[in-house]
């Protein structure tokens, strides 16, 4: 009976010993999450029978460390949560490694091809959309006009009224100051308005357009009106330009919106230029951001969320069954997944340009590679023992 004890030993050791040396070799794998072998006795009524490698416990829980990489694609969960990953069989995993690109296809998939799965986006809104495989379209940004100029300054308090007059362009002592903005028409070209600003009475300034170097008609000019504590009064609101291009393109009335300027002693400074619309653009890359937003960036500057990154939680998430590939699939004990945006409910936040290393610790493992050693010996130790008593007792007879 001895040595069926000590069997069972050598063998729960062996158990152990091939958890160590998984723990070992994933050290440097990112993703990974270690594991240890528990051992229970083993009776038969209560004559002891040995002991058993009754279960192992993973170390889901515990981060690893953070690797700055830099690349766009790489992200690293920080917290509860993992990526879900769709294969081409339909199967979904979970895993917490971070490597992702953009296939031929357009869609978002990780090192080993399988699809990202995330929230969609409904156009026009910040709803997010039903979940599903992330896909880039990699087909040209279209061009579009632009229809807002948000235009905000102090025009200073200290101008005077110009001594040359009427306004003239060309002539630069008939206006005070001067900016261009630049618009867009509906085939994505672009074009210039520039202001002309020429202080025309107490606490008020004119402005003059002028649409791709050639004056804008009389009549298109805006008063702006200050009060005495510099603030502006009027227009109250937008005021609606309509610009002269050629027929070749869509019509454009531009609102030129100067809500925020002021008319201040001392310097003229500009704080908002900003027009919408844009050219079109060449697709070029696709990132992922830190609040999990899939961004696709063109050739133009321009950036479109296409999506968002998806994390699962699990009520029971150490009950997950390990998987080739760094990936766990769920059980009856780990429950079904629930989803959340980044940074949501129980789910972790994002680090952009960076992937999670193993929480291998490797001091700790070969620790308990040392003790299993001498365990193991131990064990051993029982068989010679119990070897020399029989030989003893077969003397003896």
């Amino acid at each position: 009976m001895s040595m069926e004890i000590a069997l069972s030993g050598v063998k729960a050791i062996n158990a152990e010993l091939e958890t160590i040396s998984n723990n070992i070799a994933n050290a440097g794998t990112y993703g990974f999450k270690s594991s240890r072998t528990n051992f229970a006795s083993m009776y038969a009524d209560t004559s002891p029978m040995g002991v058993e490698a009754s279960s192992r416990t993973q170390s889901i829980g515990i981060g690893g460390g953070t690797l700055n990489t830099g690349r766009g694609m790489d992200v690293a969960i920080k917290g509860k949560g993992f990526f879900a990953v769709k294969e081409p069989s339909g199967q979904t995993l979970f895993t917490r490694v971070g490597i992702f690109q953009a296939d031929r296809e357009g869609y978002v998939t990780d090192s080993f091809g399988r699809r990202l799965q995330g929230y969609g986006v409904v156009p026009g809104t910040d709803v997010m959309g039903p979940m599903g495989d992330i896909q880039v379209s990699k087909e040209q940004l279209p061009a579009v006009a632009s229809s807002r100029l948000d235009y905000v300054a102090n025009l200073s308090g200290d101008w005077t009224t110009p001594t040359v007059v009427p306004f003239d362009p060309a002539e630069p002592l008939s206006y005070n100051g001067s900016n261009v903005s630049v618009v867009y028409d509906s085939l994505g070209s672009q074009h210039t308005l520039t202001q002309y600003f020429v202080r025309s009475g107490p606490n008020e300034v004119t402005v003059h357009y002028g649409f791709d170097g050639t004056p804008m008609a009389a009549g298109t000019e805006t008063v702006l009106q200050f009060g005495t504590d510099g603030r502006l009064t009027a227009p109250a609101a937008p005021v609606a330009k309509a610009l002269p291009l050629p027929a070749t393109v869509d019509p454009i009335t531009l609102n030129v919106n100067y809500t925020g300027t002021t008319q201040y002693a001392g310097q003229t400074t500009t704080t908002v230029n900003d027009a919408d619309g844009n050219s079109s653009g060449a697709f070029l890359s696709v990132s992922i951001d830190e609040d999990g937003a899939v961004l696709a960036q063109y050739s133009n500057g321009e950036r479109q969320r296409i999506g968002t990154v998806a994390l699962a939680n699990f009520p029971n998430e150490d009950a997950l069954a390990n998987v080739s590939d760094t990936s766990w699939t769920i059980t009856n004990a780990s429950g079904e997944p629930l989803y959340d945006a980044p940074g949501v409910g129980q789910a972790g936040s994002l680090v952009a340009g960076a992937l999670e290393q193993s929480n291998v610790e490797m001091t700790s493992e070969l620790v308990s590679l040392m003790t299993s050693q001498r365990n193991y010996q131990a064990n051993t130790k029982v068989f010679q023992t119990q070897n020399q008593i029989m030989q003893s007792l077969m003397q003896a007879i």
